[in-house]
């Protein structure tokens, strides 16, 4: 079992060292410049899934009646949008030329999103659950935008296609070796399970992270106040509910994401007084 385990790590590791490394984005004063492995995947790929998806869920929320019901409340969402998307250029240029789509869709669940390239989607059971200020609304929406122009999904769909090849590729060694199907089989329910935490929860860990860092300057650079943060995870903490240990959770722990907030909120706080002072 153990010669098992450093085969699957071994042969996962070969798959992403020959994913092309990089750093979609500029780091921003908030200073996020990790590597990132993308290779598996195109930028073009990613934009196009996600627009198809997008598309698909506008079309389900129309036929239901459920997509931009309230005027007052779309307008809201859409001005605040156009204000952080103004600031975008600081991380990356090119999404200023992006085809941003803002919409808000009738829905229980407290939830926003951005997918590549800009398609943005605002729940009203966010609005009315959390019922947050503006400030505190730019900050789940530049959180969002912050994924897409950091290009997690495609960071996680090259990862994941990373982790199918060295499963497959274990499993058919082991396969072999031993001249049994069902050797193989466990490996690749072994497998999935030691890379998922090897790979993809860490991940999107530590993308949560980045998207907290980015939005926060964003929002702060279209002057709305950073602290606001802070104020909008205390108000989605109090919601409570059963919530998975941190350290198997795809998201940060709410007091260790307020605690990482509010150390970053001085490194953005000029940038949202100079917004405020018209600078």
């Amino acid at each position: 079992m153990k010669k098992i385990l450093i085969v699957l790590l071994a042969i996962t590791s070969l798959q992403l060292s020959g994913c092309a490394t990089t750093s979609t984005t500029q780091s921003g004063a908030v200073g996020v410049d990790r590597k990132q492995y993308v290779g598996l995947v195109s930028e073009k790929e990613a934009e196009k899934e996600s627009a198809l998806a997008y598309q698909q869920t506008i079309k389900e929320a129309e036929s239901k009646k459920l997509l931009n019901t309230d005027s007052k409340e779309t307008q809201r969402v859409r001005a605040i949008a156009k204000r952080l998307i103004a600031q975008v250029g600081v991380f990356r240029q090119d999404a200023l030329k992006w085809n941003w789509e803002v919409n808000v869709q009738e829905s229980k669940e407290v939830n926003a999103y951005c997918m590549a390239g800009g398609k943005i989607m605002v729940y009203t059971g966010l609005i009315d659950q959390i019922k947050p200020t503006d400030d505190e609304l730019a900050a789940v929406m530049g959180h969002e935008m912050s994924h897409a122009l950091r290009e997690h999904v495609r960071e996680q769909m090259s990862r994941t296609k990373a982790q199918q090849y060295g499963l497959l590729g274990l499993a058919a060694v082991i396969g072999v070796a031993t001249n049994n199907a069902d050797n193989a089989a466990t490996t690749l329910a072994l497998g999935g399970s030691v890379a998922a935490v090897a790979l993809t929860l860490p991940n999107s860990r530590t993308a949560e992270n980045e998207a907290d860092e980015m939005g926060l300057e964003l929002a702060a650079r279209a002057g709305y106040n950073p602290d606001a943060a802070v104020t909008l995870w205390q108000k989605m903490a109090a919601l409570g509910g059963s919530k998975p240990p941190e350290f198997l959770s795809t998201h940060p722990a709410d007091g260790t994401r307020i605690q990482n907030l509010q150390a970053i909120a001085p490194k953005v706080r000029p940038f949202y007084l100079a917004a405020k002072a018209g600078k």
